[in-house]
């Protein structure tokens, strides 16, 4: 096994050789021998242990367990205790995915503040299959199929190619010791009770099982990667990225025959898991919208828009009479100048006398008039927006330049014709939008 281990390491993992490592290790059966197996090469490394003080005495004595063993053989190790529990309630998660949070953020902590290079983990063939199962058994798409990747971002993996009967026999033939888990008995979690009963099962029915899944994971791969290839060369025809958002246009969109497909890939990494509505919302109103933890999905007419989600919600900003300069919300100059310019849609020219200080930023609200320059009369902001064409994201973003809440100008898009300069008026004030 060492020598195939280190064949692995040469073909996946070549940039270990100059690297600083860390190695997740619990003091279990696995992690024993990942450690083991790394000590066995010329790779600089350190050990990292989390202590989710969730099984007490036992969870104390993993720790003192590894601590032992890096001391005896002179390892530098990191011990981390985390309150897990309480974690859990405050976050409102399940135990599982608390610990998976709190130790990933500590090992990124550690190899940012350690300037390690990569933090490797002891997932094996028998967590692929596990974690296969797991997707299988709840519906996912094809990338959920493929399972853990030997390396993602600064995780590697390096004993994916072996079973967890190899790496038994390895710790036997070489008298390693480690720590069992009283939690692994347990049919709690639905990990184990796939562990306990559906994989021994798969394995009787066919004792070559581990292997034809490894070659199935491989082809699956090599199938995601087509997808993954053909995706990135329809989202350069179809979707648009503008600032903080992308833009699918759905008129290309629909001229494909699996358009569903596409948005499924597009979409997936943004949280998004309502399928069937999002599906839906390709031929619903504008204005529709769906979100995800932190994005949402808006339809925008022709268009679908992602963008971040966000609950701030804006106050009215100020600007006193001898303000020259406004740098938030928004970024404007203002000027008292003794003749007319050139106006454009970015720089007005209004009677300063006119004005009640201070004049205040905000955005639209229900019920908001003004009387635009260049046309006849008052009209109701909204109406103006629908017959200017505005989309909502356009509404929402629009901004108001008000005098005692009497609009002076819809910032960037047309001016008030109550404050323009006439024949009577004795102080121009310039407003430009930088």
């Amino acid at each position: 096994m060492l020598s195939k281990f280190q064949n692995h390491l040469s073909a996946q993992f070549p940039f270990l050789q100059k690297a600083k490592l860390l190695i997740a290790v619990s003091g279990g059966l696995d992690s024993m021998v990942l450690l083991d197996l790394i000590s066995k090469t010329n790779i600089e490394f350190a050990v990292a242990h989390c202590n989710f003080q969730l099984r007490g005495v036992e969870s104390d004595e993993d720790e003192n367990f590894v601590k032992s063993y890096c001391e005896a053989n002179s390892i530098q190790g990191f011990f981390q205790k985390f309150d897990t529990q309480q974690f859990v309630e405050d976050e409102k998660l399940s135990i599982q995915v608390a610990a998976r949070k709190l130790r990933y953020e500590w090992f990124y902590e550690l190899l940012a503040k350690e300037n390690f290079d990569f933090v490797a983990t002891a997932h094996h063939l028998d967590d692929q299959l596990e974690t296969f199962l797991i997707h299988f058994s709840r519906g996912t798409g094809l990338d959920g199929l493929t399972g853990i990747p030997s390396q993602n971002d600064k995780i590697i993996r390096p004993l994916l190619i072996f079973s967890r009967d190899e790496i038994e026999t390895f710790a036997n033939e070489n008298q390693l010791k480690w720590r069992e888990d009283s939690s692994n008995a347990s049919d709690k979690y639905l990990r184990n009770k796939i562990r306990h009963h559906v994989v021994p099962l798969l394995k009787e029915l066919n004792p070559s099982f581990l292997d034809s899944f490894e070659n199935t994971i491989q082809n699956l791969k090599q199938a995601q990667s087509l997808v993954d290839d053909a995706s990135r060369i329809v989202y350069r025809k179809v979707v648009q990225d503008v600032a903080n958002q992308k833009k699918i246009n759905l008129n290309d969109l629909l001229q494909l025959p699996n358009y569903q497909s596409y948005l499924y890939q597009w979409l997936k990494p943004f949280g998004f898991s309502a399928w069937q509505d999002i599906y839906d919302l390709v031929n619903a109103q504008s204005g529709k919208q769906i979100f995800s933890e932190h994005f949402r999905l808006l339809k925008d007419r022709e268009t679908l828009i992602i963008e971040p989600k966000t609950d701030r919600i804006f106050d009215e900003y100020f600007i006193n009479k001898n303000q020259s300069e406004l740098n938030f919300p928004l970024k404007m100059r203002l000027s008292y100048v003794s003749e007319i310019g050139k106006s454009d849609t970015k720089t007005i020219f209004v009677d300063a006398d006119a004005l009640k200080f201070p004049l205040q930023l905000r955005k639209w609200q229900e019920g908001d008039y003004f009387y635009p320059f260049g046309m006849y009369g008052k009209k109701k902001l909204s109406k103006f927006f629908k017959d200017e064409k505005f989309s909502l994201i356009e509404k929402r973003n629009t901004w108001l330049l008000c005098s005692k809440n009497q609009i002076v100008w819809l910032v960037g898009k047309r001016m008030d014709v109550r404050f323009k300069i006439t024949e009577n008026t004795q102080t121009i004030l310039k407003i430009q939008l930088v």
